[in-house]
């Protein structure tokens, strides 16, 4: 749900300047800790310059907003080579990669999956994992991101 709401908030400040937001992950570090950790991107790479502009802007719009209560640390950054996959459009621009995913719940009696993205149906992703074909549900990725070759 807060997800939601930041991507609502954010996502007209990050498009206005030049970007793409990649995905948000809320985290929780140590104790009552949070850091709120915004991936941007762009067809050109990110660089520094890039993820200190967007998170002054970003700065401004959420200490007006106060979306999250508490003390939190905000972390902008690229995406990267093992990106993490946050949307079904994500994981249909990935087909033919390798990732990793973890599940919510297991399926065959397991969480964790390693294989190739073979193709999305309807909200199942299908990842081929040892010559094994699975149809994860979507709905039950708690994270998944790119293998890097």
């Amino acid at each position: 749900m807060l997800d939601q709401k930041l991507q609502k908030l954010l996502t007209p400040v990050i498009t206005a300047l030049g970007y793409e937001l990649w995905g948000i992950e809320l985290l929780k570090q140590g104790g009552s800790n949070l850091i709120l950790r915004i991936y941007i991107d762009h067809l050109d790479g990110i660089n520094l310059d890039d993820c200190q502009k967007v998170s002054y802007q970003v700065s401004g719009v959420l200490e007006v907003e106060d979306p999250i209560p508490g003390n939190y640390t905000l972390e902008v950054s690229s995406p990267g080579w093992d990106r993490p996959l946050f949307t079904l459009d994500h994981f249909i621009s990935s087909i033919g990669q390798i990732v990793k995913v973890r599940l919510n719940r297991p399926l065959n009696a397991r969480r964790n999956f390693s294989g190739l993205i073979q193709g999305v149906n309807d909200s199942n992703i299908i990842l081929l994992v040892d010559d094994t074909e699975y149809s994860l549900p979507y709905d039950q990725i708690n994270k998944a991101h790119i293998v890097p070759k």
